[in-house]
């Protein structure tokens, strides 16, 4: 029996190994090889959608290598999705996963910015327009803005995946019932899984927006 709600989503360990974390490989499998000498529909829609990417991420970046931002939106796409299958792992929903991407990100943005445009970043902190008195309460808070952001990125996506999780968690373990009831509960099911799989696209997008206005300031 569980402890409480939330150890439904802990990894379950075997020999010492939680064996769960191995969903993650599975993303690898939905990759599509662009060899085909036809390619099917499958290669075509990822390849609107990566240009498509690629046009908006090319924007907020002002460069045309914009790889690591589509990359990691597919990577988070895929696994937010594979959470929404039944008996399968949901890694997004868990800090150790979003922090994994987030953290580094997010150290490299500030150790290439303090190094490289160290001018720039200390302007950053001050908001052009900002009267005297207001200077060093405005330098407190963009640190503490900056200092932030890698929790706030990963925190809002674990957040996000858990919540819709937990709520069909609770719905399915609602035991007997009638038959209306019944009825009832499935389609509220159904509707929120459709509602599970927009949040899973929005939230790989918005993490992958993030990081690259993120990037951009730097």
């Amino acid at each position: 029996m569980m402890a409480n709600l939330f150890s439904s989503f802990d990894p379950s360990s075997n020999f010492n190994i939680q064996l769960n974390w191995m969903s993650i490989m599975i993303s690898f499998f939905f990759i599509p090889s662009f060899y085909w000498l036809i390619p099917n529909r499958m290669n075509f829609m990822i390849q609107k959608i990566l240009f498509t990417l690629h046009n908006e991420f090319k924007i907020l970046t002002k460069m045309n290598n914009t790889l690591m931002f589509t990359s990691l939106f597919f990577f988070i796409l895929i696994n937010n999705f594979m959470g929404l299958f039944p008996y399968i792992f949901t890694s997004s929903s868990h800090l150790i996963f979003t922090l994994t991407f987030a953290l580094p990100l997010w150290m490299s943005f500030m150790i290439y910015g303090w190094l490289i445009n160290t001018y720039h970043m200390f302007a950053h902190l001050m908001p052009q327009g900002t009267p005297v008195i207001l200077m060093p309460f405005m330098v407190c808070i963009e640190t503490i803005s900056n200092l932030i952001r890698p929790g706030t990125l990963a925190i809002r996506l674990s957040a996000n995946m858990i919540a819709g999780h937990l709520l069909l968690t609770l719905l399915g373990n609602t035991g007997s019932m009638v038959n209306i009831m019944i009825i009832l509960v499935i389609t509220i099911q159904i509707l929120l899984i459709i509602l599970e799989s927009a949040v899973a696209i929005i939230q790989s997008y918005v993490f992958a927006i993030l990081s690259t206005l993120y990037s951009s300031e730097v």
